[in-house]
């Protein structure tokens, strides 16, 4: 296995929609998909797409605390309901910045494994958040262009050193 390199904001392969995968079992995709599981777990991510590693098709792994890792090969993700929930997101070909993100809260999603089986289920809180971000991915999209507060984003170390202010600074208690 091996590390590979993370494309950054900036690079064209981020901005374009990824290709079909043809052959999910094919031995090189099972490669890519190891390399890419390694490659997140070195750079402390919980998704990585395709597109990140500069490959231009449409997989990404992930592995949400308290989750399995997986792998999503061809994914569909459909919304279950209509209720959104803002959220603070990072991105390793963005690094050191967060912006807060609004997304579908619950969703369904389909695709294959590197068996070519399928996979679906339904999935809510961080997992449909990082899926969701990790399918913007392979439609050429990064966080930012889906944030509608520009206020809410920044460096990460600033954002936590505000954050630590604010709750240092005593509230007064509300008048009765």
């Amino acid at each position: 296995m091996a590390i590979l390199k993370i494309a950054r904001m900036g690079h064209p392969v981020l901005l374009r929609r990824a290709e079909p995968v043809a052959d999910p079992t094919a031995p090189e995709l099972r490669r890519l998909v190891a390399d890419m599981h390694e490659t997140m777990a070195d750079a402390a991510g919980i998704g990585l797409a395709a597109p990140q590693v500069h490959e231009p098709l449409r997989l990404f792994v992930f592995h949400v605390p308290g989750g399995e890792p997986g792998v999503l090969i061809n994914p569909i993700l459909s919304p279950l309901g209509e209720e959104t929930e803002d959220g603070w997101e990072g991105c390793l070909s963005i690094p050191g910045l967060r912006g807060c993100v609004g997304r579908w809260k619950r969703l369904r999603y389909e695709g294959v494994d590197t068996e070519g089986r399928p996979v679906a289920g339904e999935a809510e809180g961080l997992l449909a958040r990082m899926m969701q971000h990790e399918t913007d991915h392979l439609d050429g999209i990064l966080y930012p262009m889906r944030m509608e507060d520009f206020s809410l984003f920044g460096f990460t170390e600033e954002l936590a050193r505000a954050a630590a202010a604010t709750a240092a600074v005593p509230r007064p208690e509300p008048a009765a």
